[in-house]
């Protein structure tokens, strides 16, 4: 494609059309209140977040564009310095609320960007996705694919997010005489919040911007900002840490829960850590429960035949559940079954292991991009 079309994630002036793929900050450096560089597109949930993120953003700019259906977008090509036409289909990413992946079609041939996703086999939403892929593509393969590539490589595989939430319920009830403190981002993980609430039927205190965007997503009675009503509270991942668990549990026992997939595969890190069964955390009180679902010696539980790690003691009161947005490497190796890229660019750089995929597939070429944010060329 053309340079100076189309920026995906990429908020610097020089491009005719510009798309979101989702609102984590990463993904959003250099948009703001003020950012009028020309016409934003995203998804339908992005658009009614976006006053949240940006308030008093310029609406008119902002272009919504339906998940799964294919839009005709005309630009001008400065080189032949004609219109040109090109088809953008926003595909269901399975990250955050509002995020997409988004397949670029026309002359240049096609160019798949999927922002950050997670391919988890099985799920419905995902299966939609892939008929949706496939049924654009029509038998073709994607001629560039900008890849999310944060967990690709082999020691990373995640267990599927319902089953961690599961994991988390579990560990909860535990612990009936504890606070519980879960760290989140500005966006994401609603589902594992209400599979929580839902499960043990109590309410989740979160922080009055987070509570904001909460009712903005239709979830009205779940979370509260009231901490007289739960013991269950999600804050700030940024306000999260050993040394703010240590100062609560001055006051009352209190349990930090970390729903995340970004230590569960170093290797220095597994050495560093506990690694404890659902009801021999260390200092706190538990109670057994009669659980129908077997556990294997070391606390791990197994869920349709499948085994789940059990939580790492990370720190005294700190404990990391597998609970990951990004896609693990057997299901990007999945993904890529399914759109067979000719040319690859990794998005992501890691300096602890090597994610880049031209080192652990073959097939296609790659091109090294380690940034978030790349103009689509």
């Amino acid at each position: 494609m053309e340079k100076g079309l189309v920026a995906v994630d990429r908020w610097v002036k020089g491009s005719q059309a510009y798309f979101l793929t989702h609102l984590h900050a990463d993904h959003t450096s250099n948009l703001s209140s003020r950012w009028a560089h020309g016409p934003l597109f995203c998804s339908p949930i992005s658009a009614r977040l976006f006053p949240a993120f940006f308030p008093g953003f310029d609406s008119s700019l902002i272009r919504v564009l339906e998940v799964g259906v294919t839009r005709s977008i005309t630009l001008f090509s400065k080189s032949s310095r004609s219109e040109v036409r090109i088809l953008v289909t926003p595909i269901d990413a399975n990250h955050c609320p509002g995020g997409v992946m988004y397949l670029f079609r026309g002359d240049f041939g096609s160019v798949l960007h999927t922002g950050d996703f997670r391919w988890e086999s099985g799920n419905e939403r995902v299966q939609l996705a892939k008929e949706t892929l496939l049924s654009v593509l029509g038998g073709e393969r994607v001629d560039f694919l900008y890849l999310d590539n944060t967990y690709c490589h082999p020691i990373f595989s995640f267990p599927p997010r319902e089953d961690v939430a599961q994991q988390v319920v579990d560990f909860i009830k535990q612990h009936p005489n504890d606070e519980i403190i879960i760290a989140i981002d500005n966006l994401g993980k609603e589902d594992l919040l209400v599979h929580i609430s839902r499960t043990l039927d109590i309410k989740i205190w979160v922080w009055p911007e987070r509570l904001q965007k909460m009712h903005m997503l239709g979830l009205n009675d779940i979370f509260t900002s009231d901490t007289s009503l739960t013991r269950v509270r999600a804050v700030p991942r940024y306000s999260f840490s050993s040394e703010t668990l240590d100062g609560l549990n001055v006051m009352c026992p209190t349990i930090g829960i970390l729903p995340s997939g970004i230590i569960w595969g170093s290797s220095a890190t597994q050495n560093d850590v506990e690694s404890v069964g659902l009801s021999e955390s260390k200092g706190h009180s538990s109670e057994q429960t009669t659980d129908s679902r077997k556990r294997s010696a070391d606390g791990s539980l197994k869920l349709d035949g499948n085994e789940i790690k059990p939580p790492w003691k990370y720190d005294e009161y700190l404990y990391a559940f597998p609970y990951s947005d990004h896609s693990c490497f057997s299901e990007i190796q999945e993904f890529l079954k399914v759109v067979l890229p000719k040319n690859v660019c990794d998005m992501v750089s890691s300096r602890s292991v090597d994610i880049h995929p031209c080192h652990h597939f073959d097939n296609f070429n790659c091109e090294k991009c380690t940034i978030s944010g790349r103009e689509t060329t």
